[in-house]
């Protein structure tokens, strides 16, 4: 299944990003703001030099996600790694979430594992009709929801 695992070809791929690891980015931008906000996320990722070693561009169709935390939506939705440089990556990233948000775009908190609770909140909006139960908790949880 080398279709789905295309990194695998690539022997010991996830040294190219160092002892300290990765951070990956993901969001979705609406078809309305797509072209403006990818852009402006490309041109911030340029300023601040910091490159991803992987990028994926594709687009959502336009099909409503029936889950109340289903990512996919209609619009266009980048994904990347960054090698983890700490506090400037860290910056970069809040830089791009504030891009996003003015986009009216959402992040994707599968792969996001510093997603703030505001962005949370933004980017799935029907968050409080999950039902939870309460002995069941998460760190993320606690971040993004209570």
């Amino acid at each position: 299944m080398p279709f789905f695992y295309p990194l695998d070809a690539i022997h010991g791929w996830n040294r190219l990003y160092g002892r300290s690891g990765l951070l990956q980015y993901q969001c979705v931008l609406p078809r309305a703001t797509e072209r403006d906000a990818i852009r402006a996320l490309l041109d911030e990722i340029a300023k601040e030099g910091q490159a991803s070693f992987l990028a994926v561009l594709k687009t959502f169709g336009d099909l409503p996600a029936p889950g109340l935390f289903s990512f996919p939506r209609a619009g266009t939705t980048l994904a990347l790694d960054f090698p983890n440089r700490g506090a400037a990556t860290l910056a970069l990233l809040a830089r791009l979430d504030a891009i996003v948000r003015d986009a009216d775009g959402a992040l994707y908190p599968a792969k996001d594992g510093r997603i703030s609770r505001e962005m949370f909140r933004l980017s799935f909006p029907r968050w409080q009709e999950f039902q939870k139960d309460p002995a069941m908790n998460s760190d993320f949880w606690q971040r993004v929801a209570a």
